[in-house]
């Protein structure tokens, strides 16, 4: 008789976890997933999913619900956040229980990079610095382990006024996005609820005897500020255009930490140009399994050639959806979701 395959889920409510249970639960997985709360539209969702069990409670020195989270289960995917307090510590804390545990075969964390270790003149970014040192402490670990790094959220654009991703409408009826990111150079992006899941559970399937040790990047398209406004114009039949700017406009409360994030982003981004990504690793063409042979990639919208950083996540999942896609299909109902009624 098979092992049940049982998946520990972290923060399962974010965008990445959540499509993972999705996913997962379709297919038969037995998913555990914790979550910071209850209420709200997404708990109640992912609680009526077979096969899913949620496990409510804070991460922060919090060792008996992380027994609980890891025991029994088969693979697990780690993705934490800031609001739920240190994430080095919660991070190592959650490495050391699937240690612990003794049955978890594959530990897919999600990572981000410190810029600062690939050259010293660049910044490193607070929020992305600590995932990376936990990457470090999972690997000292020895755990059978895979590192996935997200490229930008296509879901990150709204037309509300948060920061960095505003599609700002305009009394035109068009549409304006500003951020510090120079217009013509090429940024990876993945729409995080459609993509993560159908992905990483893939990595699962394979397996560690595939993936043990490897960074994958979780980006399916890289386009420049420009290209994404252009394809939101022909998504939504609206102008929309770039408007460069050195400063992050900032007119809500943010989380804590969020403020300096954003600045380092300013400076490491917009003012240095470097990588969004600049781990060597994801600039050489990945190999299908069993192949000697490259990734082939065609030119998507524009002519445009996708870069090497997408060869590994569109050899894993086949079905991504493109930024055009995203735009025609998704941002009008996440924005009538939001209360906006300018798609009516």
């Amino acid at each position: 008789m098979p092992q049940a395959r049982t998946i520990a889920v972290v923060n399962a409510t974010g965008r990445q976890a959540a499509s993972l249970v999705r996913v997962a639960s379709a297919v038969g997985y037995a998913v555990r997933a914790q979550v910071h709360s209850l209420e709200g539209v997404i708990p109640r969702e992912l609680a009526s999913l077979p096969g899913v069990s949620l496990l409510h409670g804070p991460l922060l020195d919090n060792a008996a619900l992380m027994d609980s989270l890891f025991r029994g289960a088969t693979h697990a995917f780690v993705n934490t956040t800031s609001q739920a307090g240190d994430e080095v510590a919660i991070g190592r804390a959650l490495a050391d229980a699937a240690k612990r545990a003794g049955t978890v075969q594959h530990y897919v964390y999600s990572s981000m990079p410190d810029h600062s270790v690939y050259n010293p003149s660049w910044i490193s970014l607070p929020l992305w610095s600590c995932k990376f040192a936990v990457e470090n402490y999972i690997r000292q670990l020895g755990l059978p382990a895979t590192f996935v790094y997200a490229g930008i959220y296509h879901n990150n654009f709204t037309s509300l006024p948060y920061p960095l991703f505003c599609m700002e409408l305009l009394p035109d009826g068009g549409f304006e996005w500003r951020s510090p990111f120079p217009p013509d150079i090429p940024l990876p992006w993945l729409d995080a609820e459609h993509d993560v899941g159908p992905t990483v559970l893939q990595l699962f399937k394979d397996g560690p005897k595939r993936w043990n040790g490897d960074r994958i990047a979780l980006a399916f398209e890289t386009l420049t500020p420009r290209q994404v406004c252009a394809a939101f114009s022909r998504a939504l039949q609206r102008p929309c255009r770039y408007a460069w700017s050195p400063k992050v406009e900032i007119k809500v409360s943010v989380p804590s930490g969020y403020r300096e994030q954003l600045e380092g982003i300013e400076v490491l981004f917009g003012q240095m140009k470097a990588p969004y990504f600049p781990n060597p690793e994801f600039h050489t063409p990945a190999r299908i399994a069993g192949s000697e042979k490259p990734v082939v990639l065609e030119a998507g919208p524009d002519g445009v050639v996708p870069l090497p950083v997408v060869d590994e996540a569109r050899s894993l999942w086949e079905g991504w959806r493109s930024m055009e896609e995203y735009a025609r299909e998704a941002f009008p109902v996440e924005e009538e979701a939001n209360g906006l009624d300018w798609m009516l």
